[in-house]
């Protein structure tokens, strides 16, 4: 199966410039199993979004499709076949 991984701008340098990254994964593939694709790809990418346990870092999120991984099952969240996962480093200012 085909998912597309969406990738902030500020992540982008770290993965080539792609904006976007297609990766074949088996059906049935999970989040985490996105990410360890991800990563072998752009190992760069995946030392920012995860930390040295393979959590996802406090600060950045992580959706399949609109819903945040933190609030379905984490690491463990079934993507789609064709499913948008997006990773997104939080925000924050005044």
């Amino acid at each position: 199966m085909t998912v597309r991984v969406r990738l902030a701008e500020t992540l982008r340098p770290h993965a080539g410039g792609a904006g976007r990254v297609e990766l074949d994964l088996a059906a049935g593939a999970t989040v985490g199993q996105v990410l360890d694709a991800l990563e072998r790809l752009h190992p760069a990418v995946g030392r920012r979004v995860r930390d040295e346990t393979g959590a996802v870092r406090q600060h950045v999120n992580v959706f399949v499709g609109s819903d945040n991984v933190r609030d379905l099952d984490g690491l463990a969240t079934a993507v789609p076949s064709g499913a948008d996962v997006s990773v997104l480093p939080a925000v924050s200012g005044g």
